[in-house]
């Protein structure tokens, strides 16, 4: 059974109750330990469009609002080997887990790495 760390749990500050309800069951049922990115939670409109100028978001938080800034996004990356990963393999092993744990509390949660077209988001997660 895997734990957040003091600074991912941080990052989930001002996210819905229901999602950290997600994070903490997937990480009891995940075979891959994951973390939150530095913005992988709540956003301001200044975090989110800073992060749109660097072309790292579709939603420039103004305009186009990222579901981050709703309280209603978050994102991970998966940790092995003592180091942050992005690996496609890695996230879809953490993807299963925290899609199943929104399952189990009968929540409807939607993955990036699912989306269809030009953009898949593998660290993303919302609620649908």
């Amino acid at each position: 059974m895997f734990e957040l760390s003091s600074r991912s749990k941080e990052r989930l500050s001002g996210v819905d109750t229901r999602l950290i309800k997600i994070i903490d069951l997937a990480l009891t049922i995940s075979l891959i330990d994951f973390g939150i990115p530095e913005y992988g939670g709540y956003r301001t409109s200044e975090q989110q469009k800073a992060l749109f100028d660097k072309k790292l978001s579709k939603c420039d938080g103004i305009n186009n609002k990222s579901n981050h800034q709703l309280s209603m996004a978050f994102d991970v990356y998966a940790y092995v080997d003592g180091k942050a990963s992005w690996d496609r393999y890695h996230l879809t092993q953490v993807a299963a887990a925290i899609l199943q744990a929104a399952s189990m509390l009968g929540y409807s949660l939607s993955w990036g790495g699912l989306w269809k077209g030009d953009f898949t988001d593998m660290p993303h997660f919302e609620v649908s």
